[in-house]
């Protein structure tokens, strides 16, 4: 069968075939969506619950455990995490990677509804759950400021409109806000006015929700007109609740204002958030935006700021909108860099065909064949789904290399065969057909090296999934066009190529040319005799690389995901237990004020009070890398110096990795969890490990998530006592809610939104613990008691949260990795710890990026295995031989030898990056022997010589393609390797690997595989009974033909 002749004959159709494939592949490209990543999603729903002015304790026992148990059950729940603080707990569920989100959605809500019979009947509201992907960070942040309205308009301006019209953006998943302002009315009581007028908290909690009503009025329907009846029974402001009566005493009313005061003020006033930059500093309303999965992350962010003007329209002017990072700007940029990378890798794989080639129109054959290649898998890559990404470009980028050689083999037989006398015809007829079973050998054979990284499993398997299928296309691609396009083009575009008209001139640099390639060919030979001679020095080197690769896999270290500069860092902040609010704002401060003396800083947001009162959280967001001389990390390093120098205060510094794993947000990158059924054990043994890791020297920011020292008030009621006194624990314990609680007592109800009414004590007395004890409650018979007369107040220390995981008590140890270090040996240093450490009844486990790491590398070994095996078994079907693939799979042992050499003297990690270039090697590195073995079956078929003269016969023929083809592999990856452009520096281990594996592999294989021929096929021979020829030594290598 002769696939070629076909399209050789019929010029027309074959034009018209790849027109349409060009048509198609532009308009695919134009709709493909443009993100950084690959969409992975993750299955992850977070519920939150409030109960303002409960203690983690508290929550954790009548929320976060009711919640557990019902959402135990649901169907494909891989974790579940819970963390209950001051006032509010939050559930983190994690689903398998094939649970669809919205169905486990429906199951979520199913058991809210059966766990809200068992949660505390005075929640303000059922706890509430959405859905997040914890790999899309925010696209989008935006700071609201103003200099002369208050923050709590400002806030108002921020959900009511922005919100609304930045959510109604095609893409747009979710606006978070932090440091909300939300507008709220505190009634702040004096509780020395209170005892003087003989009532208690109790007597105002129920005037103020009885003077603040909203009820229907109803309808009046007259013989001639009706009327709706609307009563004005809402209190809106400070000002209204100031003159609300709260009872009258000897027939005069005691109103608010007589007992303490009511201020406009905000719901929360325990986060603050602030906007800094090299001229200004104040406080802010943050706008964080987060786009759909798979929707055009630069499309996303540039319809948002489309919207901007209309907005700023609308907000007073006052209100200024402060764009701090935009994710799009580095993502552009980045792929800008890579298609700019594949533009030079095509450029440089035609420059070296034509060197070899040392013809024009030769050249314009693969400068038209690779380019349609590729547009050809725009279409492909559109109709499955797919982004243009990092890594879907960089697949490309590499099949450039890869893409060319099929072309180049056609084109070089075809070439070879014009030399020799025939005319562009006769050589694309018998050339093509003569080369057609090598080039679908090799085409398949290599696709099938990312079959299994299509079907693995976990986040590698979906990151990598885009990588493996756009590359594998590409290649199935060029295979068709080089037996399509490739041979039609040479029978029209090199017509009289190789024959010289009587009288022409020889142009000399072809002739110089020429005689190079000849001397190298004719050097092959010699050195190729030689190795011929002396077998067994390639045995000998083989086994050294084989040994050599298994040295540097066991000293190289281990990485995961490649960080990247994308032009900011985050900074999580802890202060001490006992720390207030308003020292936490003091602390921010002073980083704050650190970062801006950054000459690199662009623009700096902060929040004081993140999770509970003592945590914060910085934005840095830095000028472009073009325009420092420090990257993030060598940035993270020398602020961390000077942030160590603030009192008070513990700042972990991070540049967050390209995808977030984990939904479990921690202060550092790296997670160790540790569970127990036992509390005690626990609070025993998690400051014994975080002390002792702190203790590594490849660790650093070493910190739990176990606060255990925070000061709490016990109030032991004596029960007998009170109820002599006419007092039930509900009335008590509702007299400190209201005092203490920041408790809502009513809502007032707006046009666009609700708002609370707090009621609580004045400042004075809220921020004194002395006045616990004084505090009096008004009893059956009018008398006042006080709290210290029926209860005994104790002073002790519990944890700032309660954290669980899958509804057992735990805690996590997060971690960051020293300068130069890497997680591979990390964590078996932290293994070793807990095994000399930790007691039976503690349970440790990596989590989040570290458990991914661990899961990734013990798959990617046997991914390797699987890849080795359907690679022979494909071979084997093509050859029809058990031996033959083994010769072509022989080198590579030189291959891995060479990619670890590198990685190794560039001192770069082993990550996943460059394990998936190890596994693309596998693929490469054999077309050199499918092109040999090929040849030399093709050479004892016809002329049954020895099976010594018909391997260098094969490899003196075959060493031109063998050269061009390792020459365009080796430049193409070349770009990648040298890791320029936004994010390069993840694409460089990739590169450098497959650089050092197909330098090495590439220029040992021309004399270890023809070894390797000789030994096997005399294997073959007797194993199949047939007597093995006489061996020759073979002869020098013949004179170099000559041309014209």
């Amino acid at each position: 069968m002769h696939i070629s002749g076909l399209w050789i004959k019929r010029p027309v159709m074959t034009v018209l075939v790849m027109t349409v494939i060009l048509f198609f592949g532009i308009l695919s490209y134009k709709k493909l969506p443009i993100n950084n990543l690959p969409t992975v999603d993750f299955p992850v729903i977070v519920v939150n619950a409030s109960l303002p002015g409960a203690t983690p304790e508290t929550m954790a026992a009548t929320v976060a455990t009711p919640l557990e148990k019902q959402f135990a059950a649901i169907n494909g729940l891989q974790s579940m995490t819970s963390k209950s603080m001051q006032g509010s707990t939050e559930v983190v569920l994690m689903f398998s990677l094939d649970r669809n989100i919205d169905s486990a959605a429906l199951d979520v809500n199913t058991a809210i509804a059966a766990a809200s019979q068992f949660l505390p009947t005075n929640l303000p509201s059922q706890p509430t759950y959405s859905k997040v992907n914890p790999a899309d960070t925010p696209i989008l942040y935006f700071a609201l400021t103003s200099d002369t309205l208050p923050m709590s308009q400002v806030n108002e301006y921020a959900e009511t409109t922005l919100t609304q019209y930045f959510s109604s953006v095609e893409g747009v998943a979710q606006v978070q806000i932090y440091g909300s302002q939300k507008y709220a009315v505190r009634v702040q009581v004096d509780p020395n006015k209170l005892f003087g007028k003989s009532m208690d908290l109790n007597d105002v909690k129920q005037a103020v929700s009885a003077g603040n009503v909203d009820l229907p009025g109803g309808l009046i329907d007259g013989s001639n007109q009706s009327y709706t009846v609307e009563t004005k029974g809402q209190l809106t402001n400070a000002q209204a609740y100031t003159d609300l009566v709260v009872r009258y005493q000897n027939g005069y009313p005691v109103k608010v204002k007589d007992i303490g005061t009511a201020t406009d003020s905000v719901q929360y006033d325990k986060s603050v958030a602030r906007y800094a930059d090299h001229k200004r500093d104040a406080q802010t309303i943050i706008m964080a935006i987060r786009k759909q999965p798979g929707t055009n992350a630069v499309q996303v962010a540039k319809k948002v700021q489309d919207l901007l003007p209309k907005l700023r329209t609308i907000i007073p002017p006052s209100v200024e909108i402060i764009k701090i990072y935009d994710q799009s700007d580095y993502i552009e940029e980045s792929i800008n860099d890579v298609q700019f990378t594949l533009l030079l890798t095509i450029a440089l794989v035609v420059g070296v065909i034509f060197l070899f080639l040392r013809s024009a129109k030769a050249t314009i054959i693969p400068s038209i064949v690779v380019p349609l290649s590729l547009v050809a898998t725009f279409a492909v890559m559109y109709v499955l789904g797919f982004s243009l990404n990092n890594l879907s470009l960089m697949a490309l980028t590499l099949s450039v290399g890869f893409v060319v050689d099929d072309a180049v083999v056609m084109l070089e037989n075809i070439v070879r065969r014009m030399e020799e006398g025939e005319d562009a015809l006769e050589a694309a007829m018998n050339g093509s057909k003569e080369i057609e079973f090598t080039i679908i050998s090799m085409t398949l054979s290599l696709v099938v090296v990312f079959v299994p990284i299509i079907f693995m499993g976990g986040i590698v398997g979906r990151l990598f999934r885009e990588f493996a299928v756009s590359i594998g296309m590409a290649i199935l691609v060029s295979g068709f066009m080089s037996v399509t396009l490739t041979p039609m083009l040479c029978s029209r575009l090199l017509r009289g190529f190789g024959h010289k008209k009587e009288g022409e001139k020889e142009n000399a640099v072809y002739a110089w040319s020429e005689r190079v390639l000849d001397s190298v060919t004719a050097f092959y030979g010699r050195t190729l005799s030689v190795a011929l001679r002396h077998k067994s020095l390639s045995l000998v080197f083989t086994a050294v690389a084989l040994v050599g690769s298994l040295f540097f896999f066991q000293i190289m270290p281990k990485g995961f995901i490649p960080s990247e500069d994308r032009d900011y860092m985050i900074v999580y902040t802890q202060a001490d237990d006992k720390a207030t609010f308003s020292q936490m704002e003091d602390h921010q401060a002073e980083l704050l004020k650190i970062a801006k003396s950054v000459p690199e800083l662009s623009h700096a947001i902060s929040v004081a009070g993140m999770d509970t009162i003592n945590t914060g959280f910085l934005l840095l967001s830095l000028v472009t890398k073009d325009q420092r001389t420090v990257s993030v990390d060598q940035m993270i390093v020398k602020l961390r110096q000077r942030f160590a120098e603030v009192p008070g205060i513990v700042s972990y510094l991070n540049n967050p990795p390209p995808i977030t794993v984990s939904a479990h947000s921690t202060n550092a990158l790296w997670q160790y969890n540790l569970q127990s059924s036992t509390l005690e054990d626990l609070y025993t043994y998690v400051p014994i490990m975080t002390a002792k890791l702190s203790g590594l020297p490849g660790l650093t920011d070493v910190n739990s998530d176990l606060q255990l020292k925070k000061p709490k008030l016990v109030i032991h009621i004596n029960r007998d006592k009170a109820s002599a006194l006419g007092f039930t624990l509900s009335q008590i314990e509702e007299a400190v809610y209201s005092a203490y609680g920041s408790r809502y007592v009513s809502t007032i109800y707006g046009d666009t939104n609700q708002y609370y009414v707090i009621l609580e004590l004045l400042p004075d007395f809220r921020q004194d613990a002395s006045t616990l004890a004084g505090m009096y409650l008004r009893a059956p018979g009018g008398q006042m008691v006080a709290l210290s007369t029926m209860a005994d107040i104790e002073e002790t220390v519990a944890p700032l949260s309660v954290n669980h995981s899958r509804q057992i008590p735990s805690a996590t140890i997060s971690f960051n990795l020293a300068p130069g270090q890497s997680i591979g040996p990390a964590m078996a240093a932290i293994n070793k710890v807990a095994r000399d450490t930790l007691p039976p009844t503690i349970t440790p486990s990596f989590d989040g990026s570290a458990q991914s790491f661990a899961e990734s590398f013990g798959s990617l070994g046997f991914l390797l295995i699987i890849t080795i095996f359907i690679i022979y078994v494909v071979l084997g079907i093509l050859y029809e031989s058990y031996i033959h693939p083994i010769t072509i799979l022989s080198s590579l042992p030189l291959a891995g030898f060479g990619a670890l050499l590198a990685l190794w003297v560039f001192h770069m990690e082993l990550d996943i990056y460059a394990f998936v270039g190890i596994i693309m090697l596998v693929g490469l590195v054999k077309k050199n022997g499918i092109m040999m073995v090929d040849a030399a079956l093709e050479i004892e078929r016809a002329r049954h010589l020895p099976s010594e003269q018909c391997i260098y016969d094969a490899c003196l023929v075959r060493f031109r393609p063998i050269m061009m083809t390792t020459m365009a592999a080796l430049l193409g990856t070349m770009p990648i390797a040298i890791g320029f452009g936004a994010g390069g520096e993840s694409r460089a281990p990739m590169g450098v690997a497959v650089v050092g594996g197909l330098f090495v592999s590439q220029m040992m294989t021309l004399y270890v595989t023809p070894v390797f021929y000789i030994y096997f096929d005399r294997i073959s021979r007797r194993l199949s009974g047939e007597q093995t020829a006489i061996s020759a030594p073979p002869p020098p290598p013949p004179p170099p033909p000559q041309m014209g």
